[in-house]
């Protein structure tokens, strides 16, 4: 078990798409300091978190009300030793309906119980996907920026 990659799941009361137009549009759920555009396959962007986190994801897969695939090309990470441990990692979010709920499952391909960050990074994507993300999608407002309190 100690390879597995991290993941964690949340339903929300949304439809797939729902769910899906909200993932694509980070800014409004992981962090409000992004550039670019994360809605569009090939298109290449950033989030930057103060000056401990900053990463460029690359947008690689798109299926609508079902797939998000983002590969990370180039990582800053001030907290830790290996700085650039996201990079060449991919963050998966998978949606599925489930009866009258969606279920998103979140999995940051190679960030792994074994790698120093994954204490740090699990406790924050897990806050982030099932607090901020899902409120977005329930409510149309995310706590962006939120790693913090769920860090701490």
């Amino acid at each position: 078990m100690s390879d597995s990659n991290f993941t964690v799941s949340v339903r929300v009361a949304a439809t797939p798409d729902q769910a899906f137009a909200a993932i694509v549009d980070p800014r409004s759920w992981w962090g409000e300091n992004i550039e670019g555009d994360a809605s569009r396959v090939g298109a290449e962007w950033s989030y930057r978190y103060k000056d401990l986190h900053y990463s460029r994801q690359k947008t690689t897969e798109l299926v609508l009300g079902r797939r998000v695939v983002w590969e990370v090309v180039d990582s800053a990470l001030n907290f830790i030793e290996d700085r650039t441990e996201w990079t060449g990692t991919t963050i998966r979010f998978d949606i599925a309906p489930k009866g009258e709920q969606t279920e998103i499952v979140f999995t940051h391909v190679g960030i792994r119980p074994a790698v120093e960050c994954y204490a740090i990074c699990s406790d924050a994507w897990t806050g982030l996907i099932t607090g901020s993300l899902r409120e977005l999608i329930e409510t149309g407002a995310g706590d962006p920026d939120s790693v913090e309190k769920t860090a701490a």
